[in-house]
């Protein structure tokens, strides 16, 4: 059965309530990316401290990412995205303060704890309420096709707001981007005020927050945690996620630094529009990437070995154009792998838990960026920026075994294609706990 055929009326607004949610964060976050590396060292910073605020960023998604996971799991997704827009939209006007003052190292590691925690407030809460809510309205189309087209709108909005803030911080300066990225997130809110409702679940309310924490916390572990194809997931992202928040900052400064003009901002926002380009084309070719190999692990695992080498060909280059090349080539290889892995982990995870367990999942990769960046960073003082991205293909490649191990549980969503059709618990979760040790 075509997709067609299976999206009704309610499916189609549920996808584009999620759209619209798509491209005002993407717009808004994407604002600064091209920028961010450049503002954090006008500011006085160090590569090292640099890097190092991007991991205090981590580490608050690391503390805050389960707790975050439970409200969204107990007081519903709308309010967990909504408490998500408040807390960045005030720590990125905070953030913009802090380059005025030029503020010393800790007060950046405390802000950059709080945006961590905004960020919490959106991963996995918006992803759920997506899955539910189309479950709830009969979708029984493929995740992959959902995921990849709302790639390719994110990717847009990337596009446009990467480029647009490279431009705006070139014609004003590095901290306008910023003020525009909090005005951004405040219409968001509004937005979602009106056109978000949950769909598909039942928030547990707030007659017993500790007892639906506790629950909800016991059957995240369960669905989680000891479930070993998830788990194993879950494992690599410490390595990828890690590794891609420092690479792609990172290559803001290598590419102006590449290209020969410092004050060249528009050369970091066009880093980040390349990416997004290619995040377009990558989430719009997905669903056919997905169906050249039977299994879901396949093409994830491919694309981590193609994404490594090319961090060591990064390395390798001296040239601006090579470079250009070779970075469509990463973000081309990462967006069309991004919605199979995506739809792989969701089709593992029963409803009730999912935004936790992918919250969890989140948190990994977080913990990866805490550890991971201010390494990275200090090889980039001591080796340069090329160093830093060849060392970055060697730690991301880590992440292999844990993806076969994944696979070799041998998991049904390995080869399912369509949305599960239940809320329930996929049928090869052992609901006991007790076969589920392999």
């Amino acid at each position: 059965m075509s997709d067609a055929a299976t999206v009704n009326h309610a499916a189609r607004r549920v996808q584009a309530v999620y759209f619209t949610l798509l491209t005002g964060n993407t717009l808004a976050a994407s604002l600064i990316w091209g920028v961010n590396t450049l503002f954090l060292l006008d500011a006085g910073l160090t590569n090292l401290e640099a890097f190092a605020a991007n991991a205090f960023f981590s580490l608050g998604m690391v503390i805050f990412e389960v707790p975050t996971g439970v409200v969204a799991d107990t007081l519903g997704r709308r309010m967990s995205y909504l408490l998500g827009t408040v807390t960045l939209a005030v720590t990125t006007a905070l953030y913009y303060m802090l380059w005025v003052m030029h503020s010393p190292f800790w007060a950046w590691a405390i802000v950059s704890v709080l945006l961590g925690l905004g960020f919490t407030f959106f991963s996995g809460a918006v992803e759920a309420w997506l899955v539910d809510a189309l479950t709830a309205t009969g979708y029984t189309g493929s995740l992959e096709r959902v995921f990849g087209r709302g790639m390719a709108v994110s990717g847009a909005a990337m596009f446009i707001g990467s480029l647009g803030g490279g431009a705006i911080a070139q014609l004003t300066d590095l901290g306008v981007p910023f003020v525009l990225r909090a005005v951004i997130l405040m219409l968001m809110f509004i937005v979602a005020a009106f056109v978000m409702r949950d769909l598909g679940f039942t928030p547990a309310g707030r007659a017993h927050p500790w007892q639906a924490t506790k629950r909800v916390m016991r059957e995240s572990v369960k669905y989680g945690v000891r479930r070993p194809a998830v788990r194993f997931v879950m494992f690599a992202s410490f390595f990828t996620t890690g590794v891609g928040f420092y690479v792609f900052y990172a290559l803001q400064p290598y590419l102006v630094e590449l290209w020969g003009d410092p004050n060249a901002y528009t050369i970091a926002g066009l880093a980040a529009a390349i990416l997004s380009g290619s995040q377009v084309l990558g989430g719009l070719i997905a669903p056919w990437v997905r169906a050249r190999f039977r299994r879901r692990t396949t093409t994830i695992m491919l694309s981590l070995v193609v994404s490594s080498l090319v961090l060591v060909a990064f390395g390798i280059t001296r040239s601006f154009w090579v470079a250009f090349v070779l970075l469509i080539v990463w973000g081309l290889v990462d967006a069309a792998s991004g919605p199979v892995q995506r739809a792989y982990l969701n089709d593992m995870i029963p409803s009730a838990q999912r935004a936790t367990v992918l919250s969890f999942d989140s948190l990994l990769g977080s913990a990866g960026g805490a550890v991971i960046q201010p390494v990275l960073g200090r090889s980039a003082d001591i080796w340069g920026y090329p160093g830093s991205l060849i060392l970055s293909g060697g730690i991301q490649i880590l992440a292999a075994p844990f993806l076969w191990l994944s696979r070799r549980q041998h998991p049904a969503a390995d080869v399912a294609g369509d949305l599960q059709p239940s809320a329930d618990a996929p049928a090869d979760i052992p609901l006991s706990g007790e076969g589920d040790r392999g």
